[in-house]
């Protein structure tokens, strides 16, 4: 063997020996660690101060309030009082030494090797994340697709023919039993028939005091309307319902639920007439064919908003693909927590119940959410990025007309929600939001 050729495994020894390498350099470029040392003086000025304050809450026996002696201090409450000088001075040397060196910590730091002696400076090591430098690559060969959006007539035929049931009124219908067009007014009770699902019926029962089933309707899940037709004012119904693996509604997919259906009215539908006195009553219409030209421009405004939505989202996609970097792992378990919070809050608001949200698998649940929390951190870096190579800003007026636009949602004035953001910490937040969307703007329309 030639002194220049390799064996297969000394190749592998190699490539991991340089991803390890690889590894480190990432590591080395978001991780750092510092060694700070507070002088003697200021631990001992600090614990002086220390002793002070205890001396004038202290209350020990055989000695009057105040006149509590330094050393007997120093004797009963040593632990405290080093907790207590600590405190107060590694958060404060520890941001000095960083700004010295120029670094801008984004994660809590963790303190390690920690000596303080008496008469000695106060030592410590922190260790923390800073953010990447990112070198941004071919954000300016990104083309995004813009496809033709169009409406049809039909489309806007069937829109209202939505909007006239909207406006359909309903009438009692008696002396006669249900019949196909015909709407029950009803109230309903279901839940699972067989054994293994009854331990849930408690959790996920089905119950409807007032709703109204349309006999033979397109909506109308068959076996209501087979076993309802006939049915008149009064009358009770108990029948069986098997549901799809693959409908929406996931406490009824692949379930066979029992449900029991008192008929409390018969109710006839009725449409109001597609002319210009029903457009007026929509508003500010004079003729049916304003309310046309309307819904057309709204189905088309969506579409595009939908379609420009989309292919931003593919932008920013490509963007993160094109552009691999390590990102650090406060932001990322930030995001997550962001995720888990508005997922959490969007269960509760459907009605889950705060016993079920807690017995909830949330490490499982956190897993789930790391890979797209890792893309949205990196989208957002990127963006940041972007905006700083192409100095975009935002403008005082773009945040002041976000705020009123908040504040008219939240009916408070404008003043009060720049107070309340700027306590918090949001009126950041929204700037870096509003900066981010600009840039995203455009990085869509240089893609043209």
């Amino acid at each position: 063997m030639s002194p220049t050729e390799i064996t297969g495994a000394a190749k592998n020894k190699l490539a991991e020996d340089l991803a390890s390498l690889a590894e480190a350099q990432h590591n080395k470029e978001i991780k750092r660690e510092i060694s700070v040392e507070i002088p003697a003086a200021e631990v001992t000025r600090e614990t002086e101060q220390q002793i002070q304050r205890y001396q004038k809450s202290a209350r020990l026996p055989g000695f009057r309030a105040g006149h509590v002696p330094a050393s007997i201090i120093r004797q009963r409450f040593g632990d405290g009082l080093k907790n207590d000088v600590i405190e107060a001075l590694v958060p404060k040397y520890f941001r000095r030494e960083a700004e010295k060196q120029g670094l801008i910590p984004i994660s809590q730091p963790r303190v390690t090797d920690l000596h303080m002696h008496d008469g000695e400076p106060l030592r410590f090591k922190a260790s923390f994340e800073v953010l990447p430098e990112i070198q941004v690559e071919g954000y300016k060969d990104l083309r995004a697709a813009k496809p033709e959006i169009t409406v049809t007539d039909e489309e806007v035929e069937q829109a209202l023919t939505n909007v006239r049931d909207q406006h359909a009124t309903y009438s009692t219908v008696e002396g006669r039993a249900l019949a196909e067009g015909d709407f029950a007014q009803a109230s309903m009770d279901g839940k699972p028939k067989d054994g293994k699902d009854v331990e849930d019926a408690s959790s996920n029962p089905v119950h409807m005091d007032d709703v109204l089933i349309e006999i033979g309707g397109k909506n109308t899940v068959p076996e209501f309307s087979q076993n309802l037709t006939g049915a008149s004012a009064g009358d009770e119904r108990t029948f069986d319902v098997s549901y799809a693996e693959d409908i929406s509604d996931k406490r009824l997919a692949g379930k066979t639920f029992v449900y029991t259906v008192k008929v409390n009215g018969i109710k006839q539908k009725s449409l109001p007439e597609l002319n210009d006195d029903f457009a007026k009553e929509l508003g500010e219409f004079t003729s049916l064919d304003q309310v046309r030209k309307q819904i057309r421009e709204n189905m088309d405004a969506e579409r595009r908003h939908n379609a420009e939505r989309e292919s931003k989202d593919k932008l920013v996609a490509e963007l993160v693909k094109r552009n691999d970097f390590e990102v650090p792992e406060s932001l990322v378990d930030r995001q997550i927590d962001l995720r888990l919070e508005r997922g959490l809050r969007a269960l509760a608001a459907q009605g889950m119940k705060m016993e079920d949200l807690k017995k909830m698998d949330l490490p499982r649940l956190r897993g789930g959410q790391r890979e797209q929390a890792v893309h949205d951190v990196k989208s957002s870096l990127l963006l940041e990025r972007i905006a700083e190579l192409e100095k975009i800003a935002v403008s005082d007026d773009e945040l002041n007309r976000e705020l009123e636009a908040l504040a008219k949602q939240s009916k408070q004035t404008s003043e009060a929600v720049r107070a309340r953001l700027t306590e918090d910490g949001g009126l950041d937040r929204i700037r870096m939001r509003i900066r981010s969307e600009k840039t995203l703007d455009f990085l869509y329309h240089q893609s043209a």
